[in-house]
């Protein structure tokens, strides 16, 4: 592991991985089927949602349970834009303004608070967000929801809908990664740490745990409202039920497992808000919930990092072992040693 990780010291070999990385994300959606596109589609849309979810409770050290509604208000904020005509880049401006400042009015009521207090005020927005799109029914479509179109596959660009989907995911998602991790490697996300180990060492230190939670908040709303618009460029609709409660507690979930304070653990928890319920789904649709239920307890229990941790682990174990050979090594037994007269015995005879 430490030879691996030497090896990619070196510039060259992170420019060459980068490259690579970047050759399979343009070539993988032509190559792929359609249900293999979609389902990287939506894995992209979640994992936006859980970076935000993680820059505000895994690099922040806040609780936010209300991640979901901001996903939904971006999607609501999306379809309104496509449907009265507005520029496709002016609603992704709006599906992220939006959001962003409702985060901020929130943050700045509650980011004074602490523990289940500010749990508290994060659930309620997903629980009244949804009686809230149900009445506003001229905006939102009422209990029916709302459909929205714009992501067709242009027809100079000689490619699916399908293919076309994925690009635009790829496209955005990857933005939103590469500014969460300067973000977070900088300045600001070492002020972030300090802030969630301990707030009075921050004050002492000049940082304001105030200002940097109401940020982290606003740049995980803006995060939500990004995922929100992806949401419809995957999907085409949305409805109440996106921003329900259940689906806040799934994104919990996806964090956790994938790896609390990890850009990497985001993307593997996009991964499992996806692929997870489709295969607990396919062996038995009753036990759905105990099935994540269990998967949720074995990871926390082994890995109480995230799966992102995984690889630590296994160098860890593996480092563990060789030391304990090296520490301990076999020693093989030497014959007894011979009785004296026995070899004078032996002659005479």
């Amino acid at each position: 592991m430490s030879r691996i990780s030497e090896l990619f010291a070196s510039r060259w070999v992170r420019w060459g991985a980068i490259a690579v990385i970047a050759i399979v994300l343009v070539l993988a959606p032509l190559g792929l089927p359609v249900f293999a596109n979609q389902t990287l589609t939506r894995i992209g849309v979640y994992a936006v949602a859980v970076l935000g979810l993680n820059i505000v409770m895994g690099y922040t050290g806040q609780v936010s349970l209300g991640q979901i509604f901001f996903v939904g208000l971006g999607a609501y904020v999306t379809a309104y834009g496509v449907n009265a005509g507005w520029n496709i880049v002016v609603v992704l401006a709006a599906a992220c303004l939006i959001p962003g400042v409702v985060g901020l009015l929130v943050a700045l009521a509650a980011a004074r608070l602490g523990g289940l207090a500010i749990a508290m005020v994060t659930i309620a927005l997903p629980i009244v967000g949804v009686p809230l799109a149900k009445r506003f029914s001229d905006l939102t479509g009422g209990s029916q929801g709302t459909s929205a179109s714009f992501s067709s596959a242009p027809a100079w660009t000689g490619l699916y809908d399908d293919q076309w989907e994925l690009y635009i995911v790829i496209a955005i998602a990857t933005t939103c990664f590469l500014l969460a991790r300067n973000f977070v490697r900088g300045k600001f996300g070492r002020a972030l740490a300090i802030v969630r180990e301990n707030e009075a060492v921050a004050l002492s230190m000049g940082i304001s745990p105030y200002r940097y939670k109401v940020i982290a908040f606003t740049i995980a709303s803006i995060l939500g409202g990004v995922s929100g618009f992806l949401y419809m460029a995957a999907i085409g609709y949305t409805s109440p039920e996106t921003m329900s409660f259940g689906h806040s507690i799934t994104l919990l979930a996806a964090m956790v497992i994938g790896g609390a304070g990890s850009i990497a653990g985001s993307l593997i928890g996009g991964v499992y808000y996806v692929l997870v319920p489709q295969l607990t789904n396919a062996i038995d649709p009753n036990l759905t919930a105990i099935s994540q239920g269990v998967i949720l307890l074995a990871v926390l229990f082994l890995l109480p990092r995230g799966l992102v941790s995984l690889p630590r682990v296994i160098a860890r174990l593996t480092a563990r072992r060789r030391s304990s050979h090296t520490t301990h090594p076999q020693v093989t037994p030497s014959p007894p040693p011979a009785r004296p007269g026995s070899t004078e015995r032996q002659g005479q005879k």
